[in-house]
């Protein structure tokens, strides 16, 4: 009997460590928070009496599955890189957890669903921009990496897609207010991307990544464009209240937020460390759903 329970035991821990394997191959936490701005663009673009459940929930399970396919086969065409770095050395592709044969078909099955949730539950221009996304991300961004900087630019445009994703899903058309949740997400792309990049340095370069502008250097030319794209957020987070698609409080919370994230920018500039980049990554995960959920409030009745 003890031998019998041993042996339980250890299946269900070998059964939790694929299933967290699993979970990190879809980069579950990252998935998580491009759900939460396709929702967004979702529930801002939505004007009908009801609520429509359905485009909802088909929108976020789809996106949530194209974002972790994405990221999947990320993890698989970069495995080896990924044993270079210490912050990706531990994934389940570089232990050996999970194959590389069963990690492509698990992608294909998720990218499908994902797919064809779309395609079911939102509409087809919904769906070919889910893809087109998926495709960039992975056939273009991935290995742009280590080409250059412009990597962060083809990076972005993906990066930006959710909200957008979410308002064709509740309008099924690209609309001006559409551009602007998209733009805003685009441009805080650069200071998020450069930031990371920058603490990450290192690591970056055992693996040949070239993301940093200006030459790739730790320096002020680079702390400037940091500076530079995130001045870009204040007028751009004035346009939703502008054209009327929120009202005058998200507006003032857009300014204040992009205040203080531009604050984070100038002592970048003054001492160039790693400290302070730290800070600007932080301080760009906190912008982007603060303002986000601001917005949405802002719409409410």
């Amino acid at each position: 009997m003890r031998t019998v329970g041993v042996t339980d035991q250890n299946i269900s821990q070998g059964l939790m460590i694929r299933i967290k394997a699993y979970a990190e191959l879809v980069k579950v936490r990252l998935s998580g928070l491009v759900t939460f701005s396709a929702v967004f663009g979702y529930i801002l673009g939505d004007s009908n009496p009801t609520f429509g459940w359905a485009g909802f929930l088909g929108l976020a399970l789809g996106g949530f599955l194209i974002s972790g396919a994405s990221g999947a086969a990320n993890e698989i065409m970069e495995r080896d890189l990924d044993k270079l770095m210490k912050r990706t050395q531990n994934r389940p592709l570089p232990l050996q957890i999970i194959s590389v044969k069963e990690a492509t078909w698990f992608t294909i099955l998720v990218a499908i669903m994902g797919i064809s949730l779309l395609w079911i539950f939102t509409n087809p221009l919904t769906t070919w921009l889910g893809v087109l996304s998926m495709i960039l991300y992975v056939f273009a961004y991935t290995p742009l990496k280590r080409v250059g900087p412009i990597a962060v630019f083809v990076g972005a445009i993906p990066g930006a897609m959710p909200p957008l994703l979410g308002w064709t899903a509740a309008t099924g058309a690209i609309s001006y207010e559409a551009l602007i949740i998209f733009g805003i997400q685009f441009i805080w792309q650069f200071p998020h991307f450069w930031a990371i990049a920058w603490v990450s340095d290192e690591d970056y370069k055992r693996a040949g990544f070239k993301l940093l502008p200006s030459g790739g250097g730790k320096d002020l030319n680079t702390a400037i464009q940091i500076m530079i794209y995130t001045l870009f957020l204040l007028p751009l987070g004035l346009l939703p209240t502008y054209f009327g698609l929120t009202g005058l409080n998200s507006g003032i919370v857009a300014t204040i937020c992009g205040v203080l994230f531009l604050a984070q920018t100038f002592t970048l500039m003054r001492d160039c460390s790693r400290k302070s980049a730290l800070k600007i990554m932080f301080g760009s995960f906190l912008y982007l759903p603060i303002v986000q959920i601001a917005y949405l409030l802002d719409k409410l009745p």
